[in-house]
């Protein structure tokens, strides 16, 4: 049983069914991001506070081992069986692993088991994860009217960003109420809870989704004439690429809670207030640059966000570290986040567009997943180690600069795939 699109249009309820899962990954990856050094006390103690969270962090990375199987598993089991029962069996696994790693006991009590058990979840979160990217925004394209899409697309990168602002404000509230004594015995576990709500209601939503998998779609000039892997081995290329370098960014700025208290020595009020920054800004640049690119095309949102975001890197951070204060963080984090949310919509639109049908859901979620297993799982640790190694606090913004350069060389060599500027691309 499940719902229509009437009139060629997708209705609100289609649309958040669709994107609760990537809203769910992203509350959950910053409420860890900002609880990291809690979560390490609890797991993992070790000799030193660094170590303690170099392994929380490393541990959150391991759930993105798994991310490469679950796209090319879950994703292929969309593009044989449907997108509907892809999504829904994603986020069920999904939901369950935030719960598993909200309830685990920690090594105070039951020992070496509290990490395994940890370790456990992340990997089953990422397998699901893996599976979840690929199908949905597969079925928005294939719901959406074509002069549309890049719009409804944009909407898997602002259910990111909105996510973050609610995980940001949660851990405000729980930082306020519960004090550091109380976040470090529950609060961390709080948060996570409140993300596991969503599962329920998730899976209701996406119950009632109707099957875009048979529907008839003609091949385009800019597709592959082949459903083959070698036929789309140009796109694959350039999706990782362009994957990768969006992906250190995103986790650049989501570490930004951790680097304002460890790097920056500010408040968890503070750092949160940037996390909120991020994702309201991000929320809105991504919107904005999915009407942007419905209207003049995929490239021009490719190319034009991601050289002002290269520009911005640096005076950014060298502002933050030499202020060191509140209002510095919050606009270089808005100005950054605006610029990279900007972009987001071409890419899922473009690289969606350049697939055959037929492997849509399986190649679309493996390119993701393995841009997102390699660099964002190891970015966190990445900077927080070039820091401590270098003491240099310019450190992130290298890094991101490096990959931002990848990308806009991808994005110079995408064809346009916006329906009616494809000839003229």
């Amino acid at each position: 049983m499940g719902g229509s699109i009437q009139g060629g249009r997708i209705s609100r309820r289609q649309v958040t069914a669709a994107v609760i899962g990537n809203a769910l990954e992203f509350y959950d990856f910053t409420i860890y991001a900002f609880f990291a050094r809690e979560i390490g006390s609890a797991f993992f103690p070790g000799r030193s506070h660094f170590l303690s969270l170099i392994l929380a962090l490393a541990t959150f990375g391991a759930g993105f081992i798994l991310r490469p199987v679950g796209s090319v598993l879950i994703g292929r089991y969309a593009d044989v069986r449907g997108r509907k029962p892809a999504m829904l069996f994603s986020f069920a696994l999904m939901g369950a692993a935030m719960l598993g790693l909200a309830l685990t006991p920690s090594y105070a009590q039951i020992g070496v088991a509290a990490p395994i058990l940890v370790l456990i979840w992340r990997l089953a979160q990422g397998f699901a994860l893996g599976g979840e990217v690929g199908p949905t925004t597969a079925f928005l394209i294939e719901a959406s009217p074509a002069d549309r899409r890049g719009f409804y697309a944009s909407w898997q990168n602002t259910s990111q960003n909105l996510a973050i602002v609610a995980g940001g404000l949660v851990g405000v509230a729980l930082a306020s109420v519960a004090g550091a004594a109380g976040l470090q015995a529950w609060g961390w576990r709080v948060a996570f809870l409140i993300g596991a709500l969503t599962l329920p209601l998730g899976l209701w939503l996406r119950r009632n989704l109707p099957e875009t998998l048979h529907r008839a779609e003609a091949v385009t000039a800019h597709q592959p004439a082949h459903a083959t892997l070698r036929g789309h081995a140009r796109i694959i290329a350039l999706g990782l690429s362009l994957i990768a370098a969006a992906t250190v960014a995103t986790y650049a700025l989501a570490y930004m809670t951790t680097y304002a208290r460890e790097t920056l020595h500010m408040g968890p009020g503070i750092a949160l207030g940037a996390q909120v920054a991020n994702g309201g800004a991000g929320a809105v640049g991504g919107l904005v640059g999915g009407l942007l690119c419905d209207r003049f095309g995929r490239r021009a949102l490719l190319i034009w966000p991601r050289v002002f975001l290269l520009l911005a890197i640096w005076p950014a951070f060298f502002l933050m570290t030499r202020n060191r204060d509140a209002v510095t963080l919050i606009v270089a984090v808005i100005v950054l986040a605006a610029s990279l949310g900007m972009g987001a919509a071409a890419v899922y639109s473009a690289l969606t567009e350049s697939l055959r049908k037929e492997v849509r859901g399986a190649v679309f979620g493996g390119v993701y997943a393995i841009a997102v297993a390699t660099f964002g799982g190891s970015t966190q640790v990445v900077i927080a180690s070039l820091t401590h190694a270098t003491g240099d606090p310019l450190s992130p913004a290298w890094y991101v600069i490096a990959f931002t350069l990848v990308g806009l060389i991808a994005s110079l060599a995408m064809r346009e795939t916006a329906p009616g500027r494809a000839a003229k691309g």
